[in-house]
């Protein structure tokens, strides 16, 4: 088995909370975009100063950067780019993601120290690919994720030592190939290979039979349900990291860069304790893979798959309902705590109540759950309820939590 260094996770990054979260709860690296040339146009993504900020905080806790310019270029995406590139490096970002030949080149030559990770979107599903990407420059290849781990290993034994392997381990999977997709520029106008996916792979659709126009049929699974015949399960390996190890893939990452704070936390978490159990004992790591599963289920996803790596995906792999699972709401973020009084100020996200029982998920530490029995506003009146968005509260705390814990309630 290939452990000679330790596997190197990596998280999403979608604007500069979340990437405070994935730093907090043990994220080695963390993935963002710039307001321009990533293929996440809707996450908030970050400016010139708040890229700045991001790579500098990251950096202050040991935490890599790397930033994606990842769309496919036509013409007039190449303006301001060079500039783009040269301010990115003097930011101090680790390395770019870059899906497009073009801007590859660019990249190389105007920032040509710098690293490139060659994204997913370019579709390197060989060996002779990564060493093609590896002699024009590139440190790094993310794996096309309709590859399994039998043809990850045979590719490993081709470009050990001349090109790093990063695939994904966890997230949502487009139904399109590697997520080259034009059917949001179709139906919506909106080009997801430029970054502004309307997500319509995720729709409920129906059937029209061509003699017979305005007349839907509904597409069902069983009977009275609707069905989303495009939307696959998300990806989970959490129970299978020793394989993926095995077939020589150096970074795992983590799709999600327009999920919440509470799954980047959750999801995150996970991964760090499997990965962690898995090198100190993997006997633990075996026992405690059913724990991992249930701590990532207490944050949204959709039912979960393995995707290629074990085998060709069925009909299994389908999405047919288009529902989100979770065991557990987000309705809150600590901000502050302090430890003379024993206070944290939280910030609401969803409502809860004077009553509830509440779960604080906190990083490095395992979690603890207390009634919220009294509450106050930021003006120290006291509140039975928080009602209001990004509200700010003072809760009494029986343990101390630490900015960026995640407060959440068990769902009834």
């Amino acid at each position: 088995m290939i452990l000679l260094d330790k596997v190197e996770l990596l998280a999403p990054a979608g604007d500069f909370e979340k990437l405070q979260v994935a730093v907090a709860f043990g994220a080695d690296a963390v993935y963002m975009g710039g307001t321009a040339f990533g293929l996440r146009a809707a996450a908030r993504n970050f400016d010139g100063s708040q890229m700045a900020a991001a790579i500098k905080y990251a950096h202050a806790r040991g935490v890599k950067v790397y930033v994606t310019a990842n769309i496919f270029a036509h013409n007039a995406d190449f303006d301001g780019m060079a500039e783009y590139f040269r301010e990115v490096k003097k930011m101090g970002a680790d390395a770019l993601i870059i899906s497009d030949t073009g801007v590859f080149a660019l990249a190389r030559q105007v920032v040509p120290d710098m690293e490139i990770h060659v994204s997913t979107q370019a579709n390197i599903t060989n060996y002779a690919a990564a060493l093609f990407w590896a002699a024009l420059g590139a440190s790094r290849v993310i794996l096309a994720r309709e590859l399994s781990l039998k043809e990850i290993a045979a590719m490993h034994d081709k470009v050990d030592g001349k090109i790093m392997l990063e695939a994904f381990v966890h997230g949502a999977v487009c139904m399109a190939y590697s997520g080259r997709c034009f059917l949001s520029a179709y139906m919506n106008g909106r080009n997801a290979n430029k970054g502004e996916c309307a997500n319509n792979c995720r729709f409920k659709y129906a059937l029209v039979e061509e003699h017979r126009p305005g007349e839907y049929f509904p597409i069902a699974e069983a009977a009275g349900r609707g069905s989303h015949i495009l939307s696959s399960k998300d990806l989970c390996m959490i129970g299978h990291l020793p394989q993926m190890l095995a077939a020589g893939i150096k970074c795992l990452k983590i799709e999600g860069r327009m999920k919440t704070p509470h799954y980047v936390a959750a999801t995150v978490a996970a991964y760090r304790a499997a990965i962690d159990d898995f090198y100190a004992d993997s006997a633990l790591y075996e026992a405690k893979i059913p724990q991992y599963m249930a701590d990532l289920q207490k944050s949204a996803n959709r039912e979960f798959s393995t995707g290629f790596y074990l085998d060709r995906p069925d009909g299994d792999s389908q999405a047919f309902f288009g529902k989100h699972s979770k065991t557990y709401d987000f309705v809150g973020i600590v901000k502050d705590y302090d430890h003379a009084g024993g206070i944290a100020t939280i910030e609401q996200r969803n409502k809860f109540v004077i009553g509830d029982i509440v779960e604080f998920l906190r990083a490095g530490h395992g979690p603890f759950s207390q009634e919220i029995s009294e509450m106050r506003d930021a003006c120290g009146n006291l509140v039975d309820a928080a009602r209001h968005a990004q509200q700010m509260l003072k809760i009494r705390l029986n343990q101390p939590v630490a900015p960026f814990d995640i407060m959440r309630v068990k769902m009834k």
